[in-house]
């Protein structure tokens, strides 16, 4: 296929800025930043937040690779997304986009984790959960970077790169009416919506051009210790987590709700492999009755309804570990107010 074939639906402007590339790598994602703004404007577009696994997908030629947020192939846990991404028409291919498994019309990242925690690609087809991977960018085609393109022109060329055919979905838009699309996703039960700048390139960074409205609180916490169990509760009671203030481990509170019987017996053997005798966190204050400390290692996803004046979660709960990041990467996700 020709160059024109594909890039027929751009402006000459645009396609003559388009440059060749040698086929990348390993790329990184462009990230969104939290706000506490909701707003409409005719320069923006706004989509469906997922609560799922950020995926980019790499075709070249034969060989597909998903990757994770933070570089880890992803093939074994989603066989079924692999195959569909190979039997798309380009010949190399770089996407961008989220993979999600349903609970009635919802994303659930809980149900999610039972195709997580699967690493092989037999045991992973045999799965009840079903899982979709719903595309949003597209950052390279058939050897052309395709990055500095605004972001409609992007989607386009992403509509007409792929036939749309599960397990791919393609990621609808709104244009304009941020707010009424907030609260519609909030009225849905959705995790909420991103706001994205039209004209904007794509960048493998954090960006302003990328808002996240969202719903409900939540973000990642890295584990460094947890309770006994209490009564008639298995495995532990309750998990200590932070987050990361420069080199500092800060304490942010016990989430002590949100875990099933098989997620307390699984995460309990990995806990009790990481036992250490000190506490991970840099806080004086700390609770010190039947705690065990953990090496911070393990990532979890939490949901809370907000932060206490002293820095700590309120009515926490768990969602999920997180595989996608580095312990080293869990900040306190703060607001952008610009």
């Amino acid at each position: 296929m020709s160059k024109s074939d594909i890039f027929h639906s751009l402006p000459e402007s645009a396609r003559d800025a388009l440059s060749k590339q040698d086929f990348p790598s390993s790329p990184s994602p462009m990230l969104a930043k939290l706000t506490d703004r909701r707003f409409s404007d005719d320069d923006w577009l706004f989509e469906r937040k997922f609560d799922g696994e950020r995926c980019l997908g790499l075709k070249e030629g034969d060989r597909v690779r998903l990757l994770s947020r933070n570089g880890e192939e992803l093939n074994d846990s989603y066989p079924e997304l692999a195959e569909a991404i190979e039997s798309c028409r380009r010949e190399r291919l770089v996407v961008d986009g989220e993979i999600v498994a349903f609970s009635g019309d919802v994303t659930s990242f809980s149900k999610l984790q039972r195709r997580m925690g699967i690493e092989d690609p037999d045991r992973a087809r045999e799965s009840d959960v079903a899982v979709y991977y719903y595309l949003f960018d597209v950052l390279h085609i058939d050897g052309y970077d395709t990055t500095d393109l605004p972001l409609r022109q992007r989607k386009r060329l992403l509509r007409d790169a792929i036939d749309f055919e599960d397990p791919l979905r393609f990621t609808a838009h709104r244009n304009a009416e941020g707010k009424a699309y907030y609260q519609e996703a909030c009225r849905k039960g959705w995790e909420g919506i991103i706001a994205k700048r039209a004209d904007s390139g794509y960048v493998h960074s954090r960006s302003a051009n990328w808002l996240k409205f969202k719903c409900v609180n939540q973000q990642e916490f890295v584990i460094g210790g947890y309770t006994d169990p209490e009564g008639e509760r298995i495995g532990f009671g309750a998990l200590l987590v932070g987050y990361y203030a420069d080199s500092d481990l800060k304490y942010a509170g016990k989430v002590g709700t949100g875990y099933d019987n098989e997620t307390l017996k699984k995460l309990s053997g990995r806990l009790q492999s990481l036992e250490r005798e000190t506490p991970p966190f840099a806080d004086e204050k700390l609770p010190r009755s039947r705690v065990h400390w953990v090496t911070p290692k393990l990532v979890a996803e939490v949901a809370f309804t907000e932060w206490t004046e002293d820095g700590k979660l309120r009515h926490p709960r768990f969602r999920g570990l997180r595989r996608d990041k580095e312990p080293e990467e869990v900040v306190r996700e703060k607001t952008d107010t610009g």
